[in-house]
Parts: C-alpha cells; structure tokens; sequence
C-alpha cells in the first residue's frame, strides 16, 4: 500500500519504518521532488514534518514540566498567559483539542509574528466547549507561549535543549540545509518551498511557534518512536509513566478518544495506540502495549497541496496495519 502511494502518483516519494520489538525494516523509494526538475528520493533527507512539532516537541515539554511541577494539566491558561480571556480554558483543553477556541483572523497571511500572536489572543470559545475534539493549532501555539515564559526562551530553542538533544535526534533541527531537504509546495507565493516551514503561521511566528517547524528525519523519528516504545525505568527527558498515560483517554469527559497532544487509535484488542498526522503528508502510529510502530514520510503537498486522495489512502493504511500486525501478533 506504501509502495502504491508513489505508483500511483499520489506522492512523489516515500522514507517509511516498521518497528517490532526493537527491529526496524526501513525503505526509501520514489522522488524528492517532481518539480522544477525531478530529483530522485535518498536517504538521510529531512522533511518538513508539520503537526508532528506538536508531539514531539510542545506536548514532551508540557509533560515534563507537569513532571517537575512547574505547571498542572488543569492549570487555566490565563495563569500563565494573563491577556488570554477564558478562564475556563485549561493546558488539557488545548492539549486534546477541547477548547472549542475559535475565530477569523483578518489577513492573517500578511501580518508579523507579534501582530498574528496578538490577534490569537482576540479568538473567541465555540459553543462545544469541552463537548467535541475539533483539531486545531492554536492552542498548541498558545502553549509554545507558556513553555517561552517559564523557559525565558522561544519554544522551538526549548525543543531542541529538552527533547531533540536528550534524545539523540541529532539530525533534527528547526533551521535546515535547504540542500538535505524534501521539498513541499511549489506556491506561487513563495516558490518552491524547501527548508522552510510550509505552515503559514509557523512560517510568520518562527521560533516562537510550538504547533509546527521541525524538520526531521526517518532515523531520527525511529529514535523518537523507539524512545516511547521501550520499556524503561531509567527513560530519558520523561518518566515511564508519564509515557504509560498517553495510551488513555485524556479528555476532561474521559471520552472523546483523544489523549495529551496525541490522537488515539484502536487495535481489535481495543488497546489505545497513539498516532499522529502532519499535512505536510507525514505520520506515526505507536503501540506500546505489541511494541510495533508505523512512520510514514511523504511529500503529499508536493507539487500542490490539493491532495485528498492521500488522506483517504493513509486512512486505509492505518487501518490495515492495525489488523494485520493484530493477526500477525
């Protein structure tokens, strides 16, 4: 099914891994880029992974600050960030998509990085306050802004100190060689795109951006996958258990099947299994509980971001690991 992806032109190429029990098998196939001129896929490129920033990287450091103490799960955003208005609004809203903020930001595109991060501040709470998920980046900049002000730093700097470099993702970084990159979109606005975010917002907020930004590699993803995956009671950057409670639902009603920064999906067994997307074309699934992950990086924008059909292929993907490694295990 990977491998149809690129034979059937819906991506130009692929880096994908399959972890069992601390064994990889790793591919690259396919083309970096398609335009203007074909280059071939090779491994070791970094890609633009979009949403996966926000597991990665934000979620990890709010947990480990919730480990230290520094902050609680059900902590209102406004103790940390006094021009925010709804007191109800709490770090687990924004990290399960709860929070129903919500709004239009007139030319947005156009602004700077202190006037975008100014007009979020004028978002307003939707009526499905705590009652739905309904995905969104803003609070995961909002919690960038958190992580900056306890840190004294901008989020992605903090990124790099308590996670990437912990972790060993050495090829990891939020300022790439445009050189070792896949591209994304060829926009008529900026060009071809590569070694720069593709995300509009992440592109005007920069290092102050906790929602997206990281460029990083299959090998170093595979770290980062097997990092959640081990069993370890000496585990770097967070504690065993920490890990152990992302396989839960953490919604404020305990049943909306969304966990801290990571949605949740099921094995027939129905055992949580975390999983992730990015609309650069990238995603992860992780179960802990069979010690198997699936990493997938595609170039899915690339030329256009009109690419639908991705989304329903990655979908049948999902769920056709999950019901193979089941009959398999």
């Amino acid at each position: 099914m990977l491998h149809e992806l690129v034979s059937e032109n819906i991506v130009p190429g692929v880096s994908y891994a399959l972890l069992h029990h601390g064994s990889v098998k790793a591919e690259v196939f396919g083309r970096r880029q398609i335009v203007p001129v074909e280059k071939e896929m090779k491994p070791a490129l970094l890609y633009d992974v979009a949403s996966l920033t926000k597991v990665i990287g934000t979620t990890t450091v709010i947990l480990k600050l919730v480990e230290k103490g520094k902050i609680k799960l059900d902590d209102p955003i406004k103790k940390f960030l006094p021009k925010f208005s709804d007191q109800r609004i709490t770090i687990r809203h924004f990290l399960t998509h709860t929070s129903a903020i919500t709004g239009y930001i007139k030319n947005r595109n156009s602004l700077n990085a202190n006037e975008l991060i100014d007009a979020l501040y004028t978002l307003h709470t939707g009526e499905w306050f705590e009652k739905k998920v309904v995905y969104t980046d803003i609070g995961m900049i909002f919690l960038g802004l958190i992580i900056e002000k306890i840190y004294q730093l901008p989020v992605q700097k903090v990124i790099v100190s308590e996670v990437l470099q912990p972790l060993g993702m050495n090829e990891s970084t939020f300022v790439p060689d445009p050189a070792r990159c896949v591209p994304t979109e060829l926009s008529k606005k900026r060009g071809l795109i590569c070694g720069q975010v593709h995300d509009p917002k992440a592109n005007i907020i920069g290092e102050r951006c906790g929602s997206a930004g990281l460029f990083t590699s299959l090998h170093d993803l595979i770290k980062f996958s097997a990092w959640i995956l081990e069993d370890n009671p000496n585990k770097k950057v967070l504690h065993e258990q920490t890990i152990w409670n992302l396989f839960r639902d953490q919604t404020p009603s305990r049943s909306l099947r969304r966990s801290l920064g990571w949605d949740l999906r099921y094995n027939s067994q129905n055992e949580a299994c975390l999983y992730h997307t990015g609309f650069t074309g990238t995603f992860i699934l992780l179960d802990k509980n069979k010690q198997d992950g699936l990493i997938v990086l595609t170039n899915r924008v690339h030329p256009n971001a009109a690419n639908d059909i991705f989304l329903e292929k990655r979908d049948k993907i999902i769920a056709q690991y999950l019901n193979e490694k089941d009959q398999n295990n």
